[in-house]
């Protein structure tokens, strides 16, 4: 993709994001049955919904740019998601695991952070209102997702695991 402006590079992050999103579809089941704390189980099972919801969201974008979301691979995710295999092949203590698995899905929620808030101050900057709007709905959910994660950690998971 030929990149000239602000608004081509948007389109390639938001590319790279829906890719993201859709790899976490298929993996948040994985990461739900992999975990033995029922609270850390309906984490992920809602974040699978929240994430479907975020899918929704981007292709309203892109709909509304006129793009096609697709043809990008998410490679950072790709990556992301490896390591969290790696952690659920381990021999490990189920509250070991489950506190391995928030730390993973902890990591994946800080890079959609990361992606979401560009993004959105792209379409800020380039005066798309209903894009910024969206962009900081998805933003919002990953933020509340990834304290959910930090207080079920700190209050049980760690304890436990310690």
């Amino acid at each position: 993709m030929e990149m000239n402006s602000l608004q081509d590079l948007m389109v390639d992050q938001l590319k790279d994001l829906y890719n993201a999103e859709g790899q976490l579809i298929k993996a948040l089941p994985r990461m739900a049955k992999a975990a033995s704390n029922p609270q850390l189980q309906q984490a992920f099972t809602t974040h699978l919904e929240q994430t479907k919801g975020h899918v929704e969201r981007l292709e309203q974008v892109f709909e509304s740019l006129g793009q096609s979301a697709k043809g990008k691979t998410c490679k950072a995710m790709k990556g992301l998601i490896e390591e969290g295999k790696e952690m659920m092949g381990e021999d490990a203590e189920p509250e070991v695991m489950d506190a391995g698995l928030i730390a993973a899905a902890q990591r994946i929620e800080h890079y959609e952070m990361a992606g979401y808030g560009c993004v959105r101050t792209y379409a800020q900057m380039l005066g798309n209102k209903e894009a910024a709007k969206l962009l900081q709905q998805t933003l919002d959910e990953e933020g509340k997702t990834d304290k959910l994660l930090t207080d079920l950690a700190e209050k049980v998971i760690n304890l436990e695991a310690q």
